[in-house]
């Protein structure tokens, strides 16, 4: 297909300590792909291929990290979505966390530290399977 669906990810990196709106982002987006499934299917072994050759250069670089933080409801595809994306990278340099209730070790400490106990170290990925923001309930 495009190699801008590759390319395309200005649009979606988050600078150092910015205010990230969950309610501002498109859970429909697509990137710059226009294909139906068929056609995202047909192009999942190439894609595959550039995230495995990617995730060699962040490991090597050992400068940046990738968050990737996936949001569905119950059987909505979260796990096939991981499972098919994922196939080809090098598991050593991924994680996938999923956010479950909190173990007596999180609860005697405040909210955010279960969450950057998983945050990626430098070279790494890490998949929140499900957002870690979903539990948080305002206070009254």
């Amino acid at each position: 297909m495009h190699e801008e669906v590759l390319l395309d990810v200005e649009r979606y990196r988050v600078a150092l300590a910015a205010i990230v709106h969950l309610n501002d982002i498109d859970p429909g987006d697509a990137a710059t792909f226009e294909g139906r499934k068929k056609e995202g299917k047909a192009e999942l072994p190439r894609l595959t291929h550039r995230l495995r050759e990617l995730q060699a250069l962040l490991y090597a670089e050992n400068k940046h990290k990738l968050l990737i933080v996936i949001q569905a409801i119950d059987t909505g595809g979260k796990d096939g979505t991981i499972r098919h994306v994922f196939t080809g990278v090098n598991p050593q340099g991924v994680e996938v966390v999923s956010f479950k209730s909190p173990t007596a070790q999180e609860l005697s400490h405040d909210y955010p530290w279960r969450i950057h106990q998983h945050t990626p170290a430098t070279g790494q990925i890490v998949i929140f399977n499900r957002s870690h923001y979903e539990e948080v309930r305002p206070t009254r």
